[in-house]
C-alpha cells in the first residue's frame, strides 16, 4: 500500500507548478547595513599595579629623602634616586639605600627605613654607609644591609628587625 501512494505522486502531479501564481513577487525591504559584531569575549584587562611588589621609584622615597638632614660629610642634600632597596608598601620593614648628592668618588650613603610604606623618620639606628641589602638574610620584618668594599673586600652585614614599635638592631655578621 505504501508503494502506491509514493507512485501516485510523481513530480508531473505538482500543484503548485500548475497553478498560475497572480500575486507579485515579494522582494525584501531595503535594510540598513548589518552592523560589524561585538566581541564576545573578556574586555582586554589592563593589569593593576601590585601595591606589595617591590617599588623603586614610589612617590614617598622622594619625598622621605627631601626630608632628611644634609649628609654630614659632604653637607649635601641626598639624592631621591635609590641605589638598591625593596621598598613597597605592604611590608612591615622596608629600605632604599641613597646616595649624597655630589659628584665625589665615594659619596656617603645611607639606608632609608620605611614601615608599611611609610618613612620612619626617627628611632632607627645608624645606617650610614651601606650600599647593598643582603636578600637571602631580608625577611618581611627584618632588612639586613650590607657593607660591600671593607677591609680586605670583606662584606659586613648588619641586620634590623621591625619589632612592633620601632627597628631594632639585632645583629652583625662578617
Amino acid at each position: 500500500m505504501l508503494a502506491l501512494v509514493l507512485a501516485g505522486c510523481g513530480s508531473s502531479d505538482s500543484t503548485v507548478s500548475k497553478t498560475p501564481d497572480d500575486r507579485p513577487p515579494v522582494t525584501a525591504p531595503a535594510s540598513a547595513p548589518v552592523p560589524a559584531p561585538t566581541p564576545t569575549g573578556p574586555a582586554p584587562v589592563t593589569p593593576v599595579p601590585d601595591p606589595c611588589a617591590v617599588n623603586l621609584a614610589a612617590p614617598e622615597i622622594t619625598r622621605a629623602v627631601s626630608e632628611l638632614p644634609k649628609d654630614p660629610r659632604s653637607n649635601q642634600p641626598w639624592s631621591p634616586e635609590p641605589l638598591a632597596g625593596n621598598y613597597n608598601e605592604c611590608a612591615p620593614l622596608s629600605v632604599v639605600i641613597v646616595k649624597a648628592n655630589t659628584n665625589a668618588d665615594n659619596a656617603n650613603t645611607r639606608a632609608v627605613m620605611f614601615h608599611l610604606g611609610k618613612f620612619i623618620p626617627t628611632g632607627v639606628p645608624d645606617t650610614y654607609g651601606f650600599n647593598d641589602i643582603d636578600q637571602a638574610m631580608s625577611t618581611g620584618d627584618t632588612i639586613a644591609l650590607k657593607f660591600t668594599g671593607g677591609v680586605a673586600g670583606l662584606d659586613s652585614v648588619v641586620r634590623f628587625r621591625w619589632n612592633g614599635n620601632g627597628v631594632e638592631l639585632i645583629g652583625n655578621t662578617g
